[in-house]
């Protein structure tokens, strides 16, 4: 079974309140079907320091959110879109539904 994202994968954000955004894939956490992208779903954290040394602050760090709410980008149309499945000889590859690049 071919997986639709991959790690360091660019994706699209179809929904929610990082609609429309771009980022690489991070993580994936194939259990609970979610991904973390660069640069979407910040969190704040605020941060306290606990030994001499640390610095205290606010901390952005990105979260999870559902695989089904990204689509994969296309790295030859740079267009996001649906992932077909294509046998070779050994294995089988990931292609583009628009322009039928593999990739």
């Amino acid at each position: 079974m071919v997986a639709r994202i991959k790690k360091n994968d660019t994706v699209f954000v179809l929904s929610g309140k990082d609609k429309g955004k771009t980022g690489s894939v991070i993580e994936i956490s194939s259990k609970a079907d979610k991904v973390l992208v660069k640069g979407v779903a910040l969190a704040t954290h605020h941060a306290k320091a606990r030994r001499q040394g640390d610095v205290a602050g606010i901390k952005q760090e990105e979260s999870y959110i559902a695989i089904s709410k990204v689509m994969p980008v296309c790295s030859s149309c740079k267009k996001a879109c649906r992932i077909n499945v294509v046998a070779h000889g050994n294995g089988s590859a990931r292609s583009c539904n628009l322009c039928n690049q593999t990739f």
